[in-house]
């Protein structure tokens, strides 16, 4: 699935330019449908196979969708506590599969039941954003005004469309969008927003997260917890972190939020190490090492799971919007894959206590990243905040 994912997530940028925001978010259900039905049916690996790619190539296409269009159709005030749905809704999400697995666990073929049930998320998201507004940024960006204007007008009311098409024509049009070069968004004008962009997205995986997220049930395990109560406690810590972060990101900002969320990791982490290295006290030691496992997981729901994916949108000029979520995005792809393959092997070699301080040095370098260069975004607009960042032409 991480190699579909990539692929998708590599041509979103492209997709969601060419064909806009709503159509790009309706294109993603369709693999994710086809390859859940593949999945549910087949008899055999190879298709098997497929199915999980085409759900990946779906996977990897919706989050960087769903990041700009979020962004972008946000009022700047409440823009934080929207896109911070995103992050809620993965969480409900993790969690619901995690119900339809237990209740069908014991049903011969019950896996199959799983893929089947997983069409009518896809098939839901396909139907309702045929109602939905188009972005009046991709509109505006594509010399449709009118529609632009119409958007605006059914989004903020109209006595808000003067002010907002204001603020759209103070920044770079980018009628020649298509002529931006891949090359163009890797150094020069556009170098400093990319570079915090992908910056910001590696170290999130580096940081360790999937690595607990996939692995999190032995340590419970360990401790005597069941696996499915493991993964409910987890998922548990993850949401109320989310639901959290919803709430503060429009009063105390990305910034905060982010910088507070890799400390609490390294924190979390430094438990992980504490633990590991005395592991001779007994079970006092394997407890403490589920407290900082549940503390590092409600900690990256504080920030430094939502945040990237709200903050990039933000900080991108809208003429490179698109294209440069997909490459940061990619990167989240190629290590997120890297991590999990080479975790276990890396646990084994090096040992509990070296790799999870590896993964504490990670966070407290994202903590030092995003206190140097990260700009706060909070109740600025779009235009404000490209106008803020980048040089002059």
């Amino acid at each position: 699935m991480p190699r579909g994912a990539l692929i998708g997530c590599l041509f979103s940028g492209w997709i969601a330019d060419g064909i806009g925001r709503r159509r790009a978010f309706q294109l993603s259900a369709l693999p994710m449908i086809v390859g859940a039905c593949l999945s549910a049916s087949t008899g055999n690996l190879q298709g098997m196979l497929l199915g999980r790619f085409l759900v990946g190539m779906g996977m990897g296409l919706g989050p960087p969708v769903a990041a700009l269009y979020v962004t972008e159709v946000s009022p700047s005030f409440v823009r934080g506590t929207y896109g911070s749905f995103i992050q809620i809704a993965t969480c409900l999400g993790l969690i619901g599969a995690l119900l339809v697995g237990i209740s069908v666990k014991e049903i011969i073929g019950g896996w199959r039941i799983c893929f089947w049930v997983s069409i009518a998320p896809a098939a839901l998201l396909a139907i309702c954003m045929e109602y939905c507004a188009e972005s009046p940024h991709w509109l505006y960006k594509h010399g449709r005004i009118v529609e632009a204007e119409a958007e605006f007008d059914r989004l903020l009311g109209g006595s808000q469309v003067k002010s907002a098409m204001s603020e759209l024509s103070r920044s770079d049009r980018g009628d020649d969008a298509d002529g931006v070069k891949f090359s163009e968004l890797l150094y020069g004008r556009y170098f400093r927003v990319v570079f915090i962009g992908t910056t910001l997205f590696a170290l999130q995986q580096l940081s360790g997260i999937n690595a607990v997220f996939y692995f999190s049930s032995v340590v419970f395990k360990r401790a005597g917890v069941p696996s499915n109560m493991a993964n409910k406690c987890i998922g548990l810590a993850n949401l109320s972190g989310s639901i959290i972060a919803m709430i503060l990101m429009d009063k105390l900002g990305r910034k905060v939020l982010l910088f507070g969320s890799f400390v609490g990791m390294a924190a979390a982490m430094g438990l992980q190490v504490f633990a590991a290295s005395y592991q001779i006290l007994g079970s006092g030691t394997v407890y403490l090492s589920v407290c900082g496992m549940l503390l590092f997981v409600f900690t990256f729901a504080l920030g430094a799971g939502p945040v990237p994916g709200l903050l990039l949108p933000e900080i991108f000029p809208n003429k490179i919007r698109d294209k440069a979520m997909a490459i940061c995005m990619s990167v989240h792809w190629v290590i997120n894959f890297f991590v999990g393959l080479l975790f276990l092997p890396a646990l084994e070699l090096l040992g509990a206590k070296i790799l999870y301080t590896i993964f504490a040095c990670f966070c407290l370098t994202a903590a030092i990243f995003v206190r140097r260069n990260v700009v706060e975004t909070k109740g600025r607009s779009l235009q404000e905040i490209e106008i803020s960042l980048l040089p002059p032409h």
